[in-house]
């Protein structure tokens, strides 16, 4: 099982972090492995390595068959089901890493660096498109984040193809589509709950 992550898929999110609107022409995307999971709403420990580590809330779309260099009008077959997850991100780490043009996997894909709700919901059942979904993020019970999946600057479809081409999508894969806009730091004692058109999907502590 992979996890693949979109970076930079929201033209607010971009413009909050570096302060202009540099659209990528391609999506960003980098990995992280099954050991970042972070599941069942088990706390989050904040690692001694970072000291500006960051939330990132995101529509998550699990993948339901063997995908390899899929046309993007025929992507809306390789899945059924979403969820929600937090990318978590050492950005003190990143900032080091993207002045120096260095991987990112150091800064994004360490241990428990992706919560993951522990239900997915059928599209079906949503009755939506997946680019017709709303989520959000509470921070300490106040509103952080409001994602609509309209907004991304890649659809789902286009970055399920994008991906397929350079790497084989398995059963089980997931894609963190990018978040948008309202990221920010988290220390002990502060707590997470994100919600996909309504409904509860995460509920953690940070510790």
């Amino acid at each position: 099982m992979k996890i693949i992550c979109i970076g930079r898929n929201y033209v607010e999110h971009i413009q909050e972090l570096d302060n202009n609107s540099n659209i990528p022409e391609a999506p960003l995307f980098f990995l992280k492995p099954d050991t970042a999971l972070l599941r069942n709403n088990e706390p989050f420990y904040v690692p001694a390595f970072s000291n500006d580590l960051h939330y990132e809330t995101e529509l998550v779309v699990k993948i339901n068959r063997v995908v390899k260099a899929i046309d993007e009008k025929f992507a809306g077959r390789c899945y059924d089901e979403v969820g929600l997850g937090i990318d978590f991100t050492a950005r003190d780490i990143q900032r080091k890493c993207m002045e120096k043009g260095l991987p990112w996997e150091i800064c994004k894909a360490f241990d428990h660096s992706a919560a993951l709700s522990s239900q997915f919901v059928k599209l079906e059942e949503l009755g939506k498109n997946v680019q017709e979904l709303r989520f959000e993020m509470f921070f300490n019970g106040e509103l952080r984040q409001s994602g609509d999946a309209s907004k991304m600057i890649f659809g789902v479809n286009h970055i399920i193809s994008y991906v397929s081409h350079f790497i084989t999508l398995k059963i089980g894969d997931l894609i963190f589509t990018g978040t948008p806009v309202g990221v920010g730091p988290v220390k002990p004692g502060d707590h997470i709950t994100a919600k996909l058109e309504g409904r509860t999907m995460l509920d953690f502590d940070i510790k």
